[in-house]
């Protein structure tokens, strides 16, 4: 009997819900459309409509049909009876000594999830999540230490970049002289969740942020990571073409299937193989490789020149990340000097080495220590150690 397909998502809520007005953000172009045809706008016209309505959303940042000053008050009025333009709630924000911001946002059903917008010289990057918790349980990981509750649907993927301009204030002016300076400026599917077990909502967002008219924001500023769910892989080149990154973190299958049990189904060799094929099918200058450093666990210059071995072919950078620890954690970071050695092996050898630098961790805000207050699941240090037998 055949498997169901990956990206199945049954926990999903619908994109339009049983009553009330519909939710405009998150439909696709030819979505919104069909929405508009539907809510009684002329097939002649639904194409202009939904491209003027695009660009109030998207690229001005409306959340009013009033506002919608190119369309005729009558429309407007039937636009503000049938639907609503709804973002996630901000529930919480956080600001780092670093400039890191954290928010915490709610969604539909009352679950709220965490973004995180890292501030650099001359850009931002916003850290996104795609599920409320995550099915991985990655051992290094404090997202992993909770369980999935669902699915986000496109409209709260995409939210999540609007409520983070509505706080950075970078919807335009009217009126003002246009600024090319972006504070938003990349996208990293790297907050909780696994994008690709939730392909559809992920692709559909991310084409809205993509769009010239809208967010429009390059395939080459968004990266999305995945932990490895190999036949989506090929997918994401052809339906997305953003950058990829690997969640890696071991350079054998004994360690990996510990640290990332999803290796256990799609082992190092069959994840290699689609990595091969990717930076040529979306045209990605490179894959980044993601290596958590675990003290005495994935941090040996054996492990280092594994590695190397291993991604031989694949135009690669290897992004090396101390580990952040959280409370209950089952590992340390590794120190300093072992990094920096490792970095050594690997950057001698050819490729790009970064170490990359802890960023919000006063605030909980720092790669691997995402987990919203309202879904913990209260595990001790020992219980976890057990569950990976390290």
């Amino acid at each position: 009997m055949a498997d169901a397909p990956i990206t199945q998502d049954v926990l999903t809520i619908p994109r339009k819900l049983p009553e009330g007005p519909q939710n405009l953000v998150g439909l696709t172009r030819n979505a919104l459309r069909e929405t508009l045809i539907e809510a009684g706008t002329p097939e002649k016209q639904a194409r202009m409509r939904a491209g003027q309505i695009w660009q109030w959303i998207y690229a001005k940042g409306a959340r009013d049909f009033d506002a919608m000053t190119n369309l005729a008050k009558p429309y407007r009025a039937m636009l503000a009876e049938r639907f609503v333009i709804a973002v996630p709630e901000v529930t919480k924000r956080d600001v780092s000594a670093d400039g890191t911001r954290k928010y915490l946002v709610r969604i539909a059903g009352g679950h709220e999830v965490e973004v995180v917008y890292i501030p650099e010289e001359g850009r931002g990057t916003l850290c996104i999540s795609s599920q409320v918790g995550c099915t991985l349980t990655c051992s290094f990981c404090h997202t992993g230490t909770q369980k999935l509750v669902r699915n986000l649907t496109a409209g709260e993927i995409i939210g999540q970049v609007m409520v983070a301009r509505d706080d950075l204030g970078e919807w335009p002016e009217p009126g003002a002289p246009k600024d090319e300076t972006r504070l938003l400026s990349n996208i990293v599917l790297m907050g909780m969740g696994e994008p690709l077990y939730n392909f559809e909502a992920v692709r559909d967002a991310m084409k809205i942020a993509m769009d010239p008219e809208g967010i429009s924001l390059s395939r080459r500023r968004i990266t999305l990571s995945t932990s490895g769910v190999v036949p989506e892989i090929a997918r994401t080149a052809d339906e997305i073409g953003c950058m990829l990154a690997v969640s890696f973190h071991a350079t054998t299958d004994e360690v990996r299937d510990k640290l990332v049990p999803i290796n256990k189904r799609w082992p190092i060799a069959d994840l290699l193989d689609a990595l091969h094929a990717y930076p040529k099918a979306s045209n990605s200058e490179r894959i980044t490789f993601e290596y958590v450093m675990l003290d005495g666990i994935n941090d040996s210059d054996e492990d280092a020149r594994r590695l190397i071995k291993l991604i031989k072919g694949i135009p690669a950078k290897i992004n090396l990340i101390p580990f952040n620890e959280w409370p209950g954690a089952p590992y340390k970071r590794s120190s300093w000097s072992r990094i920096q050695a490792f970095a050594d092996i690997v950057y001698k050898a050819g490729y790009a080495a970064p170490i990359r630098t802890p960023r919000g961790e006063d605030i909980m805000a720092a790669c691997g220590q995402l987990k919203s207050a309202t879904e913990r699941a209260r595990k001790s240090r020992a219980e976890i150690a057990a569950e990976t037998g390290l």
